[in-house]
């Protein structure tokens, strides 16, 4: 709000949770480096300095004291540069007036920042402790969550769209969307992931949010899928993790027919979609090639589990329905996907649960697995009407 308006001043923010539960927009006025390395989903990167001058006044700060480094600041950002940075602060001010500014430690450059809007008109207030004090909150909480927080772990074989079905629940956190990936060694997405701490970061407020939403509040359980600890190249924290794997399970079966067809239309028709619009090129062939090398790259991770014979084999028939889909024929692609899913990952899905059967609480089709998710409260066990036919003994 501007000074001149006559307004009250909003305090400089001390409590941080209505800030991550309401999506608060936050200008980050840290440099671009130290913003890409990790922030928070709602901030935008408009910094006080680039990365050069950050870096020559940090080194001035080290050879020389923090008065000759706040002179150097002062010399490298002024005239036009200052008041394109200042106006880009007022800018968003005026279009997000419950929004923050911070910085690394609420320290000298969110004051800096702070003054200059003030003394062009405009007041806006930051975060008490910057960024640092932000994150150790919320790690704070999430550690807390993954010691406290009742969790359920939806399993079930690859394909079988979990994902679809936890978005479907309230009381749920789509890991695999937090990561940008769509699981699998197949699963990487054309735009890329987060970084680690913009994941964790990420993951901790999404946590934070299911935790206070209604369905979690009136005492049904956080459903997450069943990851590995790497989701693409993003880590599940080891807590998060060590909690996930204390939880119960419940099993989700889908046909192999229906797995194929949504592998089909996840991994090939989709992913090509997004290739073309990551692209944003009127040839599509870069696009195509980019799609056809995502593939077949993915599949030569798995080459040494599948076996050479059995790898060479699927990337035939991949390369054979990769020709006919650049042609605009792709169901081929659904006799390699066929073939990966019953001879590659049905058996490691099926080794991998057979170290959780006694944590398995519920297994069903996808009907009576959301059924049942919806109405698990904290602590509950399955009663003998809960057990699907399909349920392990």
């Amino acid at each position: 709000m501007s000074a001149d308006q006559g307004q009250p001043t909003r305090p400089d923010a001390r409590e941080f949770l209505d800030i991550f539960l309401n999506d608060i927009p936050m200008i980050d006025t840290r440099a671009p480096v130290e913003f890409e390395k990790g922030a928070f989903p709602t901030s935008v990167s408009l910094p006080l300095m680039t990365n050069s001058e950050r870096e020559q006044v940090g080194t001035c700060y080290k050879q020389q004291g923090q008065e000759e480094a706040i002179r150097l600041g002062h010399q490298l950002v002024q005239g036009e540069i200052k008041q394109q940075r200042v106006q880009a602060w007022v800018n968003f001010a005026q279009q997000h007036p419950q929004g923050y500014l911070y910085c690394w430690r609420g320290g000298l450059r969110s004051q800096i920042c702070q003054q200059w809007m003030h003394e062009d008109g405009t007041d806006y207030p930051r975060i008490t402790g910057g960024y640092k004090a932000m994150r150790s909150w919320i790690l704070a909480e999430f550690e807390r969550q993954c010691a406290e927080l009742p969790m359920i772990i939806l399993a079930g074989t690859t394909g079988c769209n979990k994902t679809g079905l936890l978005n479907q629940l309230p009381n749920s956190v789509d890991l695999e969307g937090l990561a940008n990936h769509l699981g699998s060694s197949f699963g990487r997405r054309p735009s890329g992931q987060p970084s680690q701490l913009n994941f964790e970061n990420a993951l901790a407020v999404a946590m934070l949010k299911a935790e206070h939403s209604n369905s979690v509040q009136s005492g049904q359980h956080l459903v997450l899928e069943d990851e590995s600890m790497l989701i693409g190249r993003c880590a599940l924290p080891h807590l998060f993790r060590n909690a996930m794997e204390r939880s119960p399970v419940v099993v989700l079966d889908t046909s192999l027919e229906e797995r194929v067809e949504h592998t089909f239309h996840n991994y090939i028709l989709t992913k090509l979609a997004d290739w073309q619009q990551q692209m944003s090129d009127e040839d599509e062939e870069p696009a195509f090639d980019a799609f056809a090398n995502d593939l077949t790259e993915s599949l030569k991770r798995v080459k040494k589990r599948l076996g050479g014979v059995r790898y060479a084999e699927v990337a035939y028939e991949m390369e054979n329905a990769l020709s006919a889909h650049r042609h605009g024929h792709p169901d081929g692609h659904r006799g390699w996907i066929t073939v990966l899913l019953r001879d590659y990952y049905d058996p490691m899905y099926e080794y991998q649960l057979s170290k959780k059967m006694e944590r398995v609480i519920f297994q069903g089709n996808r009907t009576e697995v959301k059924e049942f998710l919806s109405r698990t409260e904290h602590g509950a066990q399955p009663s003998p009407a809960d057990i699907s036919p399909s349920q392990p003994g």
